[in-house]
């Protein structure tokens, strides 16, 4: 057995009788200062233990979400019709999709980007549609010139106004009108105006009636539009209902289209719905745009290579003046990736305030052609696009968010106009990570705060003690 004195002995901390120890003034106040150090300094390391940290690296792009990027967006487009409006995505390894619906949506807008009503349906795709033989008529004159001082009168005269606007120079409507004219005087000759008088087949030309044509918001040429009388009346934003014709147009069909039409004259005049006699015709006919706009919203998947998202006016079918094509735009929304709920961002914006701040960089900006750079302008966006990928300590998450910058151009183009959104994805990717903190390395720090100040304290008051006893021996000496 080690007997209590022995044991004592290795005492690291041996006490002074308290007898033999005095009290000082400097040490009292060197003390005070000592606590409140040590309190302060506990205080900092707390701080630091509690906040969070976190580490940033840049690596090679390991997405979780595989080879293709999904991108979403809501652009309003005050001037390009919902019935032409293509949205397109092209890469550098040969990719090309025209015209995707899939997972678009497409809403009639005014000048103002004011809704004008229901969603727009543009149908099933069209084959390749058919035309009679170039034959050679040009004295055969069918159909009915139409001004902006007459157009009214026939649309309230006859319960079916079928109209062709068309464009001379259009290859299209100059394919279309040997067919329109001998279809409308085969229509006149049936269905006599004086006689008969339930249908006429007219014609505009848009580029003696611009106002008219922009009146009943026609892009392309030829676009055939259906008036049914009673269905022209305005409602109190001035737009029109009516529908437009996307079916072949050799003589034949059109023939065939008019007669069902007329069939279904007197069931529309009961109100009672109708049902075309010809499913071609059901398929071919749609109701017109009843704004000249168009707000085009959904997603598409590309390639993570560069690439293009390319939205214009497109037609296998229909010839654009590109002197009158305005691609204006107001980009509502465009984001990268999958969608990041507003609680988890909320989060992960606590560990990094900067993260998200260039995920929706473009919101909310318009780009607008004011015409004074002439003719035949597009709209170009360059787009650099950069994953970032957060890993939390809480749960272990993993957040995916894609920043993007952006460079904005309007240039001339020799072709019809577009907007184009050039897209850049960068190979690598920043990773951030928070930081685990040890409670062990806490601990040691604060005995490290307790013990060192501690110890200085002592040292300061030691040197301040001595200070003190050799000033005062040296007064005494003096006065000896």
């Amino acid at each position: 057995m080690i007997s209590a004195s022995k044991f004592k002995s290795v005492d690291f901390y041996r006490k002074i009788p308290r007898d033999l120890t005095e009290a000082s003034l400097s040490g009292a106040g060197l003390s005070i200062i000592a606590a409140l150090s040590m309190m302060f300094l506990f205080g900092m390391e707390l701080n630091n233990y509690l906040s969070v940290s976190t580490s940033t690296s840049v690596i090679v792009d390991k997405s979780s979400d595989g080879d293709f990027l999904r991108i979403d967006f809501n652009i309003s487009f005050p001037a390009l019709s919902c019935e032409f409006a293509s949205v397109d995505v092209s890469d550098v390894l040969g990719t090309n999709r025209l015209n995707l619906t899939k997972t678009i949506r497409k809403f009639s807008i005014d000048s103002n980007l004011r809704p004008t009503g229901v969603e727009f349906h543009s149908g099933p795709a069209a084959n390749i549609i058919k035309h009679d033989d170039v034959v050679n008529e040009e004295s055969l004159e069918g159909s009915v010139i139409l001004t902006t001082q007459n157009f009214d009168k026939y649309t309230h005269q006859f319960p079916l106004l079928v109209v062709n606007f068309y464009a001379p120079w259009c290859y299209w409507s100059q394919r279309l009108k040997p067919s329109w004219e001998k279809a409308a005087k085969i229509i006149k000759e049936r269905y006599d105006s004086e006689m008969d008088g339930r249908i006429l087949l007219g014609k505009v030309d848009c580029t003696q009636e611009a106002d008219l044509c922009r009146r009943h918001h026609i892009q392309g040429y030829p676009s055939i539009r259906i008036f049914r009388k009673g269905s022209d009346v305005r409602n109190v934003q001035g737009h029109h209902d009516h529908e437009s014709y996307y079916g072949d147009r050799d003589t034949d069909s059109l023939v065939k289209t008019m007669e069902n039409l007329v069939a279904s004259l007197p069931a529309e005049s009961q109100k009672l719905p109708v049902e075309d006699k010809s499913n071609a015709l059901t398929n071919t006919k749609r109701p017109a745009p009843s704004a000249g706009g168009c707000r085009i919203e959904g997603y598409v998947r590309v390639k993570k290579v560069p690439g293009n998202l390319i939205i214009s006016a497109r037609s296998d079918a229909h010839s654009f003046d590109a002197s009158q094509m305005n691609m204006s735009h107001v980009i509502n929304h465009l984001s990268f990736g999958r969608k990041v709920s507003p609680r988890v961002m909320s989060d992960v914006k606590r560990l990094i305030p900067y993260v998200g701040s260039s995920h929706d960089r473009l919101n909310g900006r318009s780009f607008i052609n004011t015409r004074e750079l002439g003719v035949n302008v597009t709209m170009e966006h360059y787009l650099q696009v950069v994953k970032t990928e957060v890993i939390t300590r809480k749960e272990y998450k993993l957040v995916e968010e894609y920043e993007y910058t952006a460079h904005s151009s309007v240039a001339q183009s020799l072709h019809i106009p577009v907007a184009k959104f050039h897209l850049e994805l960068s190979p690598m990717q920043v990773l951030i990570t928070e930081n685990q903190k040890s409670f062990s390395h806490f601990i040691t720090n604060v005995c490290a705060i307790i013990g060192g100040v501690f110890t200085v304290a002592g040292i300061m008051d030691a040197i301040l003690h001595n200070t003190i006893r050799i000033m005062k021996k040296v007064e005494l000496g003096k006065n000896f």
